[in-house]
């Protein structure tokens, strides 16, 4: 009995071992994957030294030192969101001027990028080239018409000092849409968490609908009702 014993708890220790191998070797997967894909945006097969690069520029972004981030993004030429990073970073340092050619040279490696789209579009209105910042935004409205950015954007560039103005407004109402959607998507994340067991994260996706809605919505009712769902079950 003692040799069967043993006999079966070296099987667990080997199925144990074999699940950790398993569980590494996804893990590896995935982060060959990962890396892959960021590799292929650029203009030649990028090293693992300079996709780390690449993230140490973006969290060194993340952290507000734009200057920093920048220097290291510059270092990365034809990796697109290098260049995107750069122009962004620029954009934030107050380099007008380089932040437009690195944007630009995103834009050149990879023309649909919306991301650089976007914040040259900013950049122009800013250094009023507005003609040039409308037909960005407008690209970028034919790609994805519910981007809030671009709408607030457009609605900007269209208003343009102008009192009454139906364009910018009917933009503006696209975004107010494009909010309540959001809305409606944290109420089903909310009850997602709840029926997973999340009870603070359901509530807290609740309180964030919540402010989205404008009184009377009968969305409100529903989360009214599911937060009282919620708070009469004992944690």
């Amino acid at each position: 009995m003692k040799a069967i014993g043993t006999d079966v708890q070296a099987r667990r220790g080997g199925r144990t071992a074999s699940k950790r191998m398993l569980r590494r070797r996804l893990r590896g997967c995935a982060l060959a994957t990962g890396l892959a894909a960021l590799s292929s945006c650029a203009a030649r097969p990028m090293d693992g030294e300079s996709l780390g690069l690449y993230e140490r520029a973006s969290a060194v972004y993340a952290q507000g030192r734009f200057s920093e981030a920048a220097e290291l993004a510059g270092t990365l030429g034809g990796f697109y969101p290098a260049q995107v990073l750069r122009g962004k970073a620029l954009y934030f340092s107050g380099d007008a001027q380089g932040s437009e050619k690195a944007l630009r040279r995103a834009l050149r490696l990879r023309p649909s990028s919306a991301e650089a789209i976007l914040y040259l579009a900013r950049l122009l209105r800013e250094s009023d080239r507005r003609d040039e910042a409308r037909s960005l935004v407008d690209r970028l409205l034919a790609d994805d018409p519910s981007d809030l950015r671009a709408l607030r954007l457009g609605a900007d560039l269209a208003m343009d000092g102008v009192r009454e103005n139906s364009q910018g407004a009917a933009l503006l109402d696209r975004a107010v849409e494009a909010l309540l959607e959001g809305g409606l998507a944290f109420l089903d994340r909310a009850r997602l968490r709840w029926i997973s067991g999340d009870r603070p994260g359901a509530l807290e996706d609740l309180k964030s609908a919540r402010i989205l809605f404008p009184l009377g919505s009968p969305v409100l009712k529903t989360i009214a009702g599911l937060e009282a769902a919620i708070g009469e079950e004992t944690p």
